[in-house]
């Protein structure tokens, strides 16, 4: 499908600063080429948003890395890629190695790893700096400065000479997109900037890139999954799947009549902060059981609550002679059996650790927890073991959490035989493969490894082990956080159904409301290491009392265009918009 209308707000007349033509790229794989985008048609603006969405594997990374020549020797690139009316697909790497950083500037998606770890963040901004322009080292520092305090990085004539680890995943986003703009770019292209990022660090970053485009005129390409990020800054939008273009359309249009079926199964697949479904799933409704099952939630006999922490305090000592760190201060919660407890708060507020208190792998400074009315806080290793099957765990990545060494059967049964619940190769594999029936996977896989699956499958798997001892109380840390929004939404509704089935009880860790909203019978909010506020979801969600609830809500991004209008002016100037 070829693209290639200009916003409204740009004149007809006006030539697109980028314009890409029949791009097709493929990789060799194994001896035979493996498409990995086909006839990709589409332009961008000066001073023009164009986001760009689609699941993994849909081909947007390869089509922006293709424009920086940034793709694997194994790659061929095929295809016309014009900066301002000039052919750049053919340069050499000399010509390549300019326009890099000069005329096109890229924002990766993890500035980790994208950062060189041995260099302080100025002197990699100063490098940039000195290689495309005249500027002697003094003055690059000095202009490195700047650009920090443009992106709003606090105390920039410090954090000049902080080396990457040093500053948060934030900072260290800012710290890139003031490499980025260094030299004031053509075009820049961002590349998931706020995946993984807390809503508020995430509305910080975008603010950030809104103004970017009104003070350098760059027309910017932004790639993501997040469709309530597309909401709020995109002007245009073009949707891929396959490696081709299925849609494009002005933001707006977009999101009120979604043409093609692919661009309408993403918009439902994202949970929306506000409009929970009745059924409770995004993707389909629910089966009888599952209604049953979850009409009758509050009529589980309650002999007590599963889980009740008081006081809990948890110190960090400090290193090098430095004081000790509070993770978590005097925090008191009780769950009770059969509900969801959606914990939430931004990076640093101590709620992965309190999960990490709950399952024994965090030992408490002071404080009690009780597990089904007995305490277990400073319960060894010998007495835990036989209270853990009553638990269980879905950490936040499962490429780590997963024994790479072990066939996905073996990773599911190890709980099992560790509390021998099982006995005997022919039942052990029958409960395997009744597991990963249970978590909507093929029963053969139990033979595969964990790297021949994909993020949701893998996440699929860890919550087949989780479940594997049918646990009272499960913990679920951040379990679809880098997720696609559809496979997102699969493993939501999974873990609903699977919870109103098993009746566990569920503590959901999360920094997205939308889809603690989805989950949540009640809602604790966690803010340096305190719990600020707790209650239902209705009322924490609706009638919030806390400050930093309601600065919460406030940077929670909505996928509607419109109503990101509306709050935004409502932010920055309390007028509301009609």
């Amino acid at each position: 499908m070829t693209e290639s209308s200009a916003p409204a707000a740009v004149k007809i007349e006006d030539r697109p600063v980028l314009d890409i033509r029949d791009l097709s790229v493929t990789f060799k794989v194994g001896g035979r080429e493996a498409p990995a985008t086909r006839d990709v048609n589409f332009s961008v603006y000066p001073g023009e948003i164009l986001a760009i969405v689609g699941e993994s594997g849909s081909g947007k990374s390869v089509s922006a890395m293709s424009v920086l020549d940034l793709l694997p020797k194994t790659a061929t690139r095929r295809g016309v890629i014009e900066l301002n009316g000039e052919d750049i697909s053919g340069f050499d790497a000399k010509r390549v190695r300019k326009m890099r950083g000069g005329d096109i500037a890229m924002i990766f998606q993890e500035p980790m790893t994208a950062l060189n770890p041995v260099f302080t963040i100025g002197w990699q901004i100063s490098e940039i700096l000195r290689l495309h322009t005249s500027l002697s080292r003094k003055e690059a520092k000095a202009r490195a400065v700047e650009l920090l305090d443009l992106v709003g990085l606090p105390d920039p004539e410090n954090r000049v000479n902080y080396y990457p680890h040093q500053l948060s995943g934030g900072q260290r986003q800012r710290a890139m997109i003031a490499m980025a703009i260094s030299c004031d770019p053509k075009v820049l292209i961002a590349d998931e900037p706020t995946t993984a990022l807390d809503v508020t660090v995430q509305a910080e970053i975008l603010d950030l890139l809104r103004d970017l485009r009104h003070r350098v005129s760059s027309a910017m390409i932004l790639i993501t999954h997040d469709m309530g990020v597309v909401a709020d800054i995109a002007d245009r939008v073009i949707v891929m799947k396959d490696g081709e273009i299925v849609e494009a359309a002005p933001v707006h249009k977009l999101f009120a009549e979604p043409a093609h079926p692919y661009t309408q199964q993403l918009l439902a697949a994202v949970p929306h902060l506000g409009h929970r479904p009745e059924s409770g799933r995004l993707l389909e409704s629910a089966d009888e059981v599952t209604k049953v099952a979850a009409e009758s939630r509050a009529t589980v006999n309650d002999d007590g609550p599963i889980l009740q922490l008081q006081d809990i305090v948890v110190d960090y000592p400090g290193r090098l002679g430095r004081p000790s760190f509070r993770a978590v201060d005097s925090v008191t919660l009780e769950m009770h059996r059969g509900e969801v407890l959606g914990l939430v708060g931004e990076s640093g507020s101590g709620k992965s650790t309190l999960g990490r208190v709950v399952v024994g792998l965090q030992a408490v400074t002071s404080g009690r927890v009780v597990l089904a009315g007995q305490d277990i806080t400073h319960a060894s290793r010998a007495q835990l073991r036989p209270l853990r099957r009553r638990l269980g765990m879905v950490f936040q990545d499962p490429a780590a959490s997963l024994n790479p060494r072990y066939t996905i059967g073996d990773c599911i049964s190890e709980p099992l035989r560790l509390h021998r619940l099982v006995r005997g190769r022919k039942d052990m594999d029958a409960r395997v493969m009744e597991l990963l029936e249970s978590v909507e996977l093929p029963p053969s896989w139990r033979q595969r490894f964990p790297h021949e699956l994909s993020g949701g499958q893998r996440q699929r798997v860890a919550i087949a082990r989780a479940i594997a001892p049918e646990p009272e109380l499960l913990v679920a840390d951040e379990p679809t956080s880098a997720l696609d929004v559809s496979v997102q939404a699969r493993l939501l509704d999974l873990l609903m159904d699977l919870q109103a089935r098993l009746q566990f009880s569920c503590l959901f860790i999360s920094h997205d409301l939308a889809v603690v909203e989805l989950l949540a019978d009640r809602i604790a909010v966690m803010n340096r290491g305190v719990v600020v506020e707790q209650g239902g979801r209705e009322q924490v969600l609706r009638r919030p009392e806390h400050p930093y609830t309601r600065r919460l809500l406030a940077a929670a991004p909505v996928p509607d265009p419109i109503e990101q209008r509306r709050r935004r002016a409502q932010l920055t100037s309390g007028v509301d918009v009609p």
